[in-house]
């Protein structure tokens, strides 16, 4: 049984044509071209579609062009209607289901989003930012890697390019301008040294905020890597029966363990004095991160510094040196209790896009599907 449709003639109500691309009013020519057909959302099972013969027009911006249509955008044989509704199901449920409840394919939904986005996205999302996070997003093995930033402020995605590192985040800032750049006051990354590059050549004003997080991920570190050396070092041994099932004691924070887990500790404590006092570098670090006044933040800071540097730790040291290597960035962070949590936050979303649609092949459609659902864009299709 064919599928049932029908078929509406139609015509713009403007009596002059006007170009397809940009909107303005051109001569036109080539009247007899043949009728074209646009999809339109349907009723039921019921496809519905729009027809007109368009002419072409002699744009002196554009060059030379279809005739722009009232119902549909640039380049498209759907409707504005249909493609709302489908950057609206997109924003929502996986493609795969979009395909299947519009009849249409994969790489169509891809591009609809694209010209929806094109359209519907703020074009003044780059005026005004004053704070900003960066972080980098893998789409992809083989280090297939996006740099993502968003607005502190707004809480969206504001740019989003292939790519990650200085080159990269240098066409955000060209992109900016001058006076965008002026504007801006305070940036959180993570430790990435082309991030930081990037920042401190195209605005050395902004000052850089290190994330909490990541200072504390660089101790969780390296205590796994010293009970790691130890358990290869004491395998077999009372003391390293002692360390065996202790990771996740060793990285949990001291209110969260059970009582189980605090005696576990205890005796870590009693029998690898080692391993005990990287568990307390860990915990002393989070504590000096906690303080509120500057001043005693830096105090703590440095007072850690000196700790790390003399434990006789390896992985510690390591450690201490990266992190006097970026304590003022670290101390802003105490200023200003600003963290890269926003970007982080953007991360796992774009991971769930991705993943709800099975992946992405290339960048371009993934940007779109970023900004479709984390660019505050808001799409509310009419019922039908």
């Amino acid at each position: 049984m064919e599928d049932a449709y029908f078929i509406i003639p139609a015509r713009p109500r403007w009596k002059k044509p006007r170009c397809g691309k940009c909107g303005k009013i051109c001569p036109g020519y080539d009247r007899k071209s043949k009728p074209r057909l646009w999809r339109s959302r349907g009723i039921g099972a019921i496809r519905i579609f729009i027809e007109y013969a368009p002419c072409r027009v002699s744009c002196p911006e554009c060059g030379i062009r279809t005739e722009k249509v009232p119902w549909a955008r640039h380049d498209s044989r759907f409707t504005e209607d249909f493609e709302e509704m489908v950057a609206y199901l997109a924003q929502v449920t996986d493609k795969t289901k979009v395909t299947r409840l519009m009849g249409i394919s994969w790489l169509t939904v891809g591009r609809i989003i694209e010209r929806v986005v094109a359209e519907r996205q703020d074009s003044n999302r780059l005026k005004g930012l004053h704070r900003i996070g960066i972080d980098e997003f893998s789409y992809r093995k083989h280090h297939r890697y996006l740099t993502v930033v968003v607005d502190h402020d707004t809480r969206r995605v504001v740019w989003a390019a292939k790519g990650r590192g200085s080159k990269t985040l240098k066409e955000f800032f060209k992109l900016l301008g001058p006076t965008g750049r002026k504007e801006l006051k305070t940036a959180t990354i993570d430790m990435a040294g082309g991030y930081i590059k990037a920042l401190k050549e195209n605005v050395p004003h902004v000052e850089i905020v290190f994330d909490r997080f990541h200072v504390q991920k660089l101790a969780s570190e390296a205590v796994d890597k010293i009970r790691c050396s130890l358990w290869r070092k004491l395998q077999g041994s009372e003391e390293g029966d002692v360390i065996k099932g202790s990771k996740y004691i060793l990285l949990k924070n001291p209110w969260n363990l059970t009582r189980k887990e605090r005696q576990k500790l205890a005796e870590v404590q009693r029998n690898n004095k080692q391993l005990y006092r990287a568990y307390l570098l860990k915990e002393t670090l989070a504590k000096a991160l906690d303080y509120r006044q500057p001043k005693r933040a830096r105090e703590a800071l440095d007072e850690w510094l000196a700790w790390a540097s003399r434990s006789a730790l390896k992985p510690f040291i390591k450690v201490a040196r990266t992190i006097r290597k970026h304590k003022e960035g670290i101390l802003a962070y105490i200023r200003d209790r600003l963290t890269n949590g926003l970007a982080e936050g953007m991360n796992n979303r774009i991971r769930v896009i991705s993943r709800r649609a099975f992946g992405f092949h290339s960048a371009g459609p993934l940007i779109a599907m970023i900004f479709l659902c984390c660019g505050h864009i808001e799409l509310k299709p009419a019922l039908p």
